[in-house]
Formats: C-alpha cells, sequence, structure tokens
C-alpha cells in the first residue's frame, strides 16, 4: 500500500512502519492519522510492528495546530474520535507493537507511544503531555493510558504542568523501557521485534488479550480469562512443541500452530 505520509517496509517477520514528515517534525495531521490507521490494519499479520518516526528530531510532536485552532466543540468529537480508534486499533493488535522514540514525543505523539505495547527511547528523547499550555486536554487517550502507565501522581505532575521529561526520567518512570544512543535504537528495535516475532504466535497473542482483559475486565472476571486463554494455548502444537523441547533438553521449532 502506498502513502503520502508514511513508509513501510517489511523484513521478514518484521513490519517498520515510519512517520515521514521530518519536515514538520513528523506532526500528526488528520491524513497522517488516516494512514496510520491504514498501515496497522494492512501490517497488522505480521509477526511484530515497529512504530517510529522519520529522522532524529522527533518521534511526533502531536498533532498540526492548525487543525486543532480550526476545531469547536462539536467537530471536536470526531477528530478525537478518530484519534481513539487510532491508538485502540494498535493497543488491540495480537502482535506486539514496538515505539521507537527519537527526539520529541509530545502530545498525541506521546498518546500513539503510549498506545504501543513496547516503548523504547534514544538518549535524546522528550516526552510529555504540553496540552494544558494550549488550553487543552490530551484528546487521544493520555489523560487514561498515562496514569495506568506511571500511576495517577505522576500523570498528573505531567498533564498539570505540562511539563516535558528526558528519556531517563521516562525510564525511571517506566513510561518507556530501555534508552540507548541515538545510532543504536534501530538496531536494538529490531533485535527485540525479531525475538518476539519468533515466538508461539498463539501463546504471544494470548498475552496481550490476557493484558487488555486486566485493564477493562474486574479482576475475577479478567482472571477468567486468563484460565480461558491458558486452555486455549494448551491446545496447541507450539505448546506441546515447546514443552517437549524442554524435557528434551533441545531448542524447539515452532510453527505457529
Amino acid at each position: 500500500m502506498a502513502f503520502e505520509h508514511l513508509l513501510t517496509e517489511r523484513d521478514n517477520s518484521v513490519a517498520i512502519i515510519t512517520v515521514n514528515r521530518p519536515h514538520a517534525l513528523n506532526a500528526l495531521s488528520v491524513a497522517v492519522l488516516d494512514e496510520l490507521t491504514a498501515a496497522f490494519r494492512d501490517l497488522g499479520g505480521a509477526g511484530a510492528l515497529i512504530l517510529r518516526g522519520a529522522g532524529n528530531k522527533s518521534f511526533a510532536v502531536g498533532a498540526d495546530i492548525e487543525e486543532i485552532h480550526a476545531l469547536d466543540e462539536n467537530t471536536a468529537i470526531a477528530y478525537a474520535a478518530r484519534g481513539h480508534a487510532l491508538c485502540d486499533l494498535i493497543e488491540s493488535l495480537n502482535v506486539p507493537v514496538i515505539a521507537t522514540i527519537s527526539g520529541y514525543a509530545l502530545g498525541g505523539g506521546c498518546e500513539l507511544a503510549m498506545a504501543c505495547h513496547i516503548r523504547l527511547a534514544a538518549e535524546n528523547a522528550k516526552l510529555g503531555q504540553p496540552e494544558i499550555n494550549l488550553g487543552l486536554i490530551p484528546g487521544f487517550g493520555g489523560t487514561q493510558r498515562l496514569p495506568r502507565l506511571i500511576g495517577e501522581g505522576r500523570a498528573l505532575d505531567l498533564l498539570l504542568t505540562g511539563r516535558i521529561i528526558t528519556a531517563q526520567e521516562a525510564l525511571a518512570w517506566g513510561l518507556v523501557s530501555a534508552v540507548y544512543p541515538h545510532s543504536e535504537l534501530m538496531t536494538a528495535a529490531r533485535k527485540l521485534a525479531s525475538s518476539l516475532a519468533s515466538k508461539p504466535a498463539a501463546a504471544r497473542s494470548a498475552i496481550l488479550e490476557a493484558i487488555r482483559a486486566a485493564r477493562r475486565q474486574p479482576f475475577a472476571e479478567a482472571l477468567l480469562t486468563e484460565q480461558s486463554l491458558f486452555a486455549r494455548c494448551c491446545g496447541t502444537a507450539d505448546m506441546k512443541e515447546g514443552t517437549a523441547a524442554f524435557l528434551e533438553k533441545r531448542k524447539p521449532r515452532f510453527n505457529g500452530q
């Protein structure tokens, strides 16, 4: 699929989506949001996905401010719904999505990264939700995902002050999983994505589904979901192969069945 604002590539079982607007610090215009939605739907069958921004200055700086300025109370509903749909799509994929954050991940860009399952950052990464400085609040799920990731107190700190934190602060707070020199970021992301893509597909999918259940279901109901997913994995050929390989002290040969 050809895009105006994105670059896509497939490296065996790993797909890479690049927001390609470096002149605009990879701002998330409506057109970019729509293309990202199409790209994730198109490439969701990969073993793992990497989301990145072109260049080293920005993952994504957030929404296009000219588009935001034109919104009113009525049109803003549809605009926020578009961002919610994209982030929900990413979060609901049954393959892991890795955000590689170099430079700015602000506003909608930070929200986009938070919808991904794993976040890796370059040493120059800057993350934040500065919408309050524009008279706004996050509109793509930031008020919901940020406290789940870093706790309510720290989330309120970022949301109410609008301040921007460094990669090391984001690592200490659990907003990103690891920090690398910029030159090593994509190598690390590709290595991680390849490793994740090699895992048994049914178990990988079940883990993502169980984590979603933990967020959306009462605890007792989520435990029943886990129980059902555990049982489903026990009916797969990959589970039999994995346990047999462990008992036989050899490397498993998974085939996605």
